[in-house]
């Protein structure tokens, strides 16, 4: 049996990250258009003042100047430590809800019924705003005597197990009629009858989700860190250059700069394994 492989999956490392950074340049251009633009008009919908927009150099500098008058370590650094801190909650919120995901996949797969039944609550579960929920999970699961960082994981596994049911269920679904009616003449269990034909088979469908779920467990550690009240993550580090925004812009900008690096870098991970897994899985 073989299985597809997308197009970008296919792609060499180096030639993804010249994409990569061609549309971070391509976005660099239009921030630096727009500012030139704003000499000549007022009447755009937002000021291209330094105070509003920094230029992108400004924005990039900032990494590497002080955190504090007088010396201390480098915005980088700053920025960098909160990042791995986001990484390791968004990596178990990623896991949990990739798990969680999968597994009730696997049930509505088995059960038609129960997809009938609980497919709606599922796709329901998205339309709540996650800053309603996001405080609730935190008093509840503080009372319990949970360290901070788990809500937080909880919060971004929310996030992440939506996409991997919809693609997973799909996937599970894949496999040919016929492929299945040998394995009914073949006398297999469910249980053979998931490892050996529909996990293989979903596997494209899948990681099609993982990759969602990866850049929505970044977001929904980011926003979780927020109710949590942590001050080592991204999402303190952005909330505080928030409120000095007026003095200090261009560090706001740096620290979602790194955000957004960070749910690339996670996103990349996913394809590297999707690259392992399903392009060693066709060629097998």
């Amino acid at each position: 049996m073989t299985t597809s492989v997308p197009a970008m999956s296919r792609r060499p490392w180096w030639e993804r990250v010249l994409w990569v950074g061609a549309a971070l340049a391509g976005l660099a251009l239009v921030w630096e258009g727009y500012k030139v633009l704003g000499r000549f008009t007022d009447s755009l919908p937002v000021r291209s003042t330094n105070a509003a927009m920094p230029h992108v150099w400004d924005i990039v500098g900032s990494l590497f100047e002080s955190t504090q008058q007088g010396g201390g370590e480098l915005l980088l650094v700053t920025l960098l430590r909160s990042a791995a801190y986001t990484l390791r909650e968004a990596a178990v919120g990623f896991l949990l809800g990739g798990s969680v995901g999968l597994l009730i996949a696997m049930v509505f797969v088995r059960s038609p019924l129960l997809e009938r039944s609980f497919m709606p609550y599922v796709v329901a579960s998205q339309t709540v705003p996650l800053i309603a929920i996001a405080p609730m999970v935190v008093i509840w699961l503080g009372r319990l005597g949970w360290p901070r960082w788990v809500p937080v994981t909880v919060i971004s596994a929310y996030l992440a197990f939506f996409p991997v049911v919809i693609n997973a269920v799909r996937g599970l679904r894949s496999p040919h009629p016929d492929a299945l009616d040998l394995m009914t003449a073949l006398h297999a269990s469910p249980p053979q009858e998931l490892w050996k034909l529909r996990l293989p088979a979903s596997l494209p469908f899948l990681f099609s989700g993982l990759r969602v779920a990866a850049n929505a467990a970044i977001v929904g550690a980011i926003i979780g860190e927020l109710p949590a009240g942590s001050g080592e993550g991204l999402g303190r580090t952005l909330l505080t250059f928030n409120q000095y925004f007026s003095l200090q812009p261009e560090r706001l900008f740096a620290a979602i700069l790194v955000s957004a690096l960070l749910g690339l870098l996670f996103w990349g991970v996913v394809v590297g394994l999707e690259r392992l897994v399903v392009r060693g899985g066709a060629t097998a």
